[in-house]
């Protein structure tokens, strides 16, 4: 019998790679969205952001898809920059310097990556949504070079950063593998594996 096939709605090769690792075991095929196909971010929140594009990918593929919106939120500039964390500047290297301007000498540099991720059935119904949050903290420079946001992003409990987070510590710490895990039983059920 053929396994299962799940789309992932995203154009994104590493998101795709991280949210395949997190259901590495489950007895399904993963492939990412269509190439040259996007979605326009028109949402005001994570939430409707991830539902267009997982109603596109679906309806599209007549495939069970999950989609995520995600970004960072860094308290001093009131959850800034947010859903619009991508779009934050032209480039990795610009956005960095913008975040890391606007903070300045600032003290307070708590911040959390926010992801919420959605599950849509083949005929582009939504099953279900979860949200995950990562805590942590902006570094005053980058912990290594080309990095996103991730590398100024500081997590506590693993005592690097976002970036240098492993396979394991992304899954159990990481905003998207905390939505993921939420996710998971509607997506076992949606499979008939539970």
């Amino acid at each position: 019998m053929d396994k299962p096939l799940l789309t992932i709605a995203s154009g994104n090769p590493k998101k795709v790679a991280e949210i395949e690792s997190m259901l590495g075991p489950l007895p399904i095929r993963v492939q990412r969205q269509p190439e040259n196909f996007s979605v326009e971010e028109t949402g005001s929140t994570y939430l409707d952001n991830a539902i267009l594009k997982a109603k596109a990918v679906s309806q599209l593929t007549h495939t069970l898809t999950i989609a995520d919106d995600s970004g960072l939120e860094v308290d001093f500039l009131n959850g800034s920059p947010g859903i619009y964390s991508a779009r934050f500047a032209k480039n990795n290297e610009e956005k960095l310097k913008k975040l890391l301007n606007q903070l300045a000498e600032s003290p307070y540099r708590s911040a959390r990556f926010r992801s919420v991720m959605v599950l849509y059935d083949k005929n582009g119904n939504h099953i279900f949504d979860a949200e995950g949050i990562c805590w942590g903290e902006i570094l005053k420079k980058p912990a290594y070079s080309q990095g996103e946001f991730e590398s100024i992003f500081w997590v506590r409990e693993a005592n690097c950063t976002y970036g240098e987070l492993n396979k394991e510590q992304l899954s159990r710490l990481g905003s998207r593998g905390k939505a993921a895990r939420a996710l998971a039983p509607y997506l076992l059920k949606e499979l008939g594996l539970n």
